[in-house]
């Protein structure tokens, strides 16, 4: 099983990289509109539907997000010009804003269930399209800035991780996810703050301020657990285990980027709106 996940690793990282480093924008935006289109076949399966409604679902997800890339390219930055803030594009980060951090805590604590029809694909719209747009729409700040916030969320991980190994006693969410602790949950906090407060400093940053530095860092945190939180309920009422075993020893799509899609999308909107006029 190591040796399957270490190869997957490095296959992926293979790929990645040269990809976020020397793709053309437009490029970028359709390899990503790809890995969604995967996301939302995986998510089908959490809708309990057989397997060619889950292409069809997955082709015309990746589809719409190309055409999208497509029809508006200066939205994504490609063709020469970035205009990233159409008011659309702020809508879009805010329903996603309200759905993780107002809507997904009172479902976590209901557990409620997706359903198969309408809402489970109002929510998969939720979650796939503003995380595929704030992954193409930050990568306009740089390959090496957006590492670094995914550096974030993997932070969070590594921290929760080895802190509930070593610490955690208190049960965060049981019936949810037995294996997080409030220990854990602690130590990503703290992982996440001291990475933010290290890259802080390291690059002389001045803004945004401290405090708001690192209130915005606990809010992602937050979010962060509440997007993995999510995505294993989900696969706990599907009765499945991996949304996918497309990446060997991994999982699935959605299985690696479950904290991405509900953090990715409040940064985009707090970028936008401290950087760019609303059009």
């Amino acid at each position: 099983m190591l040796k399957t996940r270490v190869i997957t690793a490095l296959v992926l990282l293979g790929v990645l990289l040269p990809s976020l480093f020397y793709l053309p924008q437009a490029l970028w935006a359709l390899l990503l509109a790809g890995f969604i289109g995967v996301a939302a076949w995986e998510w089908g399966a959490l809708l309990g539907w057989r397997e060619w409604p889950r292409r069809a679902l997955g082709v015309a997800v990746a589809a719409s997000c190309g055409v999208l890339s497509l029809v508006q390219p200066e939205v994504i930055g490609a063709g020469g010009s970035f205009a990233p803030a159409p008011r659309w594009v702020l809508v879009v980060y805010a329903a996603a804003a309200i759905f993780w951090g107002g809507v997904i805590p009172l479902w976590l604590r209901a557990k409620w269930t997706l359903g198969k029809g309408g809402l489970g694909l109002l929510v998969g719209a939720l979650v796939l399209v503003p995380t595929w747009l704030a992954l193409v729409q930050l990568r306009m700040l740089g390959p090496v800035a957006l590492l670094g916030l995914f550096a974030i969320v993997w932070m969070a991980d590594i921290a929760a991780y080895f802190s509930g190994k070593a610490f955690g006693k208190h049960k965060l969410a049981p019936s949810i996810s037995p294996g997080k602790t409030w220990e854990g949950a602690l130590g990503a906090v703290v992982g996440v703050a001291a990475y933010g407060l290290v890259v802080r400093a390291g690059l002389s940053l001045e803004q945004p301020s401290l405090p708001l530095s690192v209130l915005v860092l606990l809010l992602l945190t937050a979010i962060s657990i509440v997007g993995d939180l999510y995505e294993s309920m989900l696969k706990r009422q599907a009765g499945i285990k991996d949304s996918s075993n497309v990446l060997p020893g991994h999982g699935g799509v959605l299985d690696r980027i479950d904290s991405l899609t509900s953090t990715m999308p409040i940064v985009a909107l707090l970028w936008l709106l401290l950087v760019y006029p609303i059009q």
